[in-house]
């Protein structure tokens, strides 16, 4: 922190000392943090508006109630920088989502002020009734406050969570509904509308609020019985608000959450209201740095940057290589061109899946439905048995969340949808949250679902085309970010189902490699003389491949950027085990652990999934088993303390 800014936020290393300070002082309070966090993240890089956006509710938050005892649940945590400076960790946000830095989110390890740690929205609601239950049960003067974005309102968990908190008339709950007409994308369904229908009925608030005060000062009998004629009268007057009323919770507001006196006695009377109340607040994300305030979506994550300048254009000179975001929304064009059957499905994550272009182009054929991944997915199979071609564009970590869905009304009828699963292995300065360590596992356990994992870019288009034609459910998972550079065919053509390629002809030990696990495992057969299989598919196997590799070499090496069990590589073992092969087998894939955040190439490193890594354990591997001939080769480093995963399977050996 610099030495001559931020007077006032110097002083506060914990919510105690912001409570310690006159409430006069708390708007010069905002004004620092706000500067700050300007400053900070544009000079580390990290979750930008979202933070700008609830600087006054953190601050009032923090202020009003007695946290940490209280409990206080952020939803996701792009929203919750605020919140991490004012708990002391105001000297270490330059280090968010850096290795061995802060983390991206919330973690309960990380401050006693984290009362819940997730990375995925709409949890929050369920994590405070949760919370508000146990401190019932144990007679705890405590109340459990959910901060919850209109974005994240829009998921069925939140729906469950307030069902039941609304039958609970004794919980000591506060929801506030943080409004602020976005997520990442501009948020879209009945919920939005709905919400903005109430924004349009705040001169009635406005009336009644002035109303009340008249009859407070006047004639208190009076104000009892309008009180007990509010909800009937904004019934009839403003209906928006009811659907809270109807579902148990008292609603409040809207109130505008960058006005800090009223937010605050606001909260202080809502401190005192029993059972489950909801604060609607309506705050700007971006709030306070014009460049974020006008364009939300371009600043909600960022990279370093110039705040005084804001994020300049890109180099057209210096133009970086096509992500696979990207390779996938330029083929979903060329396929919608080809095929009016094509819908594409998006659980609100329009620009991260690199649908902008294909929804600019094909609106009509185009599906944003909110961040409801579990409705994404059926939403597919229903149109899908009227002869659509769904493909559903998701992340590999948010398909977790529909993994019943794919299971029940995807696999079971064997229905062609299409799932192009993005941020697929590791994936960075996200996380362990983020992360799509495991769809392999918990895809390959459905019967007739084919899997594939593209080496490069060009496969990622023709693999799409592949899932595409099949009359099957078919997946394509590719990792975050770019690829090796490969050129990309144009003309689409379909792939042989279930065929591998036989990239380089080496002795002895065979590499099987998964996807995006291609590229090192190329660079560590050049030391070994190894022989490099690029599997292409995870489901089917190319059992006829793998035949000809078990009988021509002595140890065969699988490599996944996905957790050992149940992953690509025990398919290959199975299929050998029915076979009554014996060959020895490493498994090389995750950690059977979490991966702390970093930049992928550290999470990799971290993984043992990097080229010195992935030598290493086939080193440790070789001397293990001790098979003649077969010793560490030059260039094959040993690892003192391998932290990849390896399962050696010795049939009959």
């Amino acid at each position: 922190m610099r030495n001559n800014n931020y007077a006032l936020l110097r002083t506060i290393d914990s919510p105690e000392d912001l409570r310690a300070l006159p409430e006069q002082e708390l708007e010069r309070v905002a004004d620092e943090l706000r500067a700050y966090l300007i400053d900070s993240i544009a000079a580390c890089g990290g979750h930008f508006a979202a933070g700008l956006g609830t600087v006054e509710l953190a601050i009032a938050l923090h202020y009003v109630f007695n946290t940490p005892a209280d409990k206080l649940i952020w939803d996701v945590g792009h929203q919750a920088y605020p919140h991490k400076i004012l708990t002391g960790r105001r000297d270490r946000i330059h280090t968010i989502r850096k290795q061995g830095g802060l983390t991206p989110f919330l973690k309960n390890s990380e401050s006693p002020y984290d009362a819940f740690g997730a990375g995925h929205s709409s949890t929050s609601i369920s994590a405070a009734v949760g919370m508000a239950m146990a401190a019932r049960a144990q007679q705890l003067n405590q109340t459990a406050i959910a901060v919850i974005g209109d974005g994240g309102i829009t998921a069925g968990l939140a729906y469950e969570a307030m069902n039941h908190a609304g039958s609970l008339a004794d919980l000591d709950l506060l929801v506030i509904l943080n409004d602020n007409q976005m997520s990442i994308s501009p948020n879209v369904g009945a919920m939005h509308n709905y919400l903005t229908r109430i924004l349009s009925g705040r001169v009635y608030n406005k009336v009644l609020s002035r109303g009340e005060r008249l009859l407070k000062n006047s004639m208190p009998t009076l104000l009892k019985l309008a009180r007990h004629m509010k909800k009937q009268v904004r019934d009839l007057v403003a209906p928006p608000g009811s659907l809270f009323d109807e579902l148990g919770f008292a609603y409040f507001g809207p109130i505008d959450g960058h006005d800090l006196p009223t937010l605050m006695h606001t909260l202080k009377n809502l401190k005192s209201v029993s059972g489950p109340r909801l604060l609607h607040v309506i705050t700007c994300k971006g709030n306070g740095y014009a460049q974020a305030e006008d364009d939300p979506v371009k600043y909600h994550g960022v990279s370093p940057f110039d705040p005084r300048l804001g994020i300049l254009p890109v180099n057209a000179k210096h133009v970086p290589a096509p992500s696979y975001s990207q390779i996938f929304g330029k083929w979903l064009c060329d396929m919608a061109a080809a095929d009016k059957r094509l819908i594409g499905i998006t659980p609100a994550m329009r620009e991260g899946s690199g649908m902008v272009e294909f929804a600019e182009q094909y609106p009509s054929q185009y599906v944003d439905v909110g961040i409801a991944e579990q409705h994404s997915v059926t939403l597919a199979a229903g149109m899908a048995t009227q002869g659509m071609k769904p493909v559903v564009a998701i992340y590999s970590s948010f398909l977790q969340r529909a993994y019943d869905q794919v299971v029940h009304d995807v696999a079971i009828p064997g229905l062609p949808v299409l799932f192009a699963i993005d941020r697929a292995g590791l994936v960075g300065p996200d996380g362990p949250t983020h992360a799509g360590s495991y769809d392999f596992t918990y895809l390959r356990a459905l019967p007739g679902m084919v899997i594939m994992a593209p080496a490069d870019e060009n496969e990622c288009r023709q693999m799409l085309y592949t899932g595409y034609q099949l009359d099957q459910p078919a997946a394509v998972r590719y990792p975050r970010g770019g690829g090796p550079g490969v050129a990309v065919d144009e003309p689409m053509r379909a792939l042989p189902l279930g065929t591998a390629q036989w990239v380089r002809e080496g002795v002895n030990i065979a590499l099987l490699a998964f996807g995006a696990m291609l590229a090192p495992a190329r660079a560590v057969a050049e030391d070994m003389n190894a022989t490099v299989i690029n599997m292409r598919f995870v489901k089917p196997l190319d059992t006829a491949l793998i035949d000809t590799i078990a009988a021509t070499h002595q140890v065969i090496v699988t490599l996944e950027e996905n957790v050992v069990p149940g992953g690509a590589g025990e398919a290959v073992h199975e299929y050998l085990s029915t076979q009554g092969v014996c060959i020895p087998i490493l498994h090389i894939g995750l950690p059977d652990r979490f991966i702390e955040h970093g930049s992928r190439e550290q999470m990799l490193t971290d993984a043992g999934l990097d080229q010195q890594g992935i030598a290493g354990t086939i080193a440790e591997f070789l001397d293990r088993i001790d098979q003649p001939g077969l010793g560490a080769k030059p260039g094959m480093t040993k690892r003192k303390n391998g932290t990849g995963t390896s399962r050696l399977t010795q049939i009959g050996y």
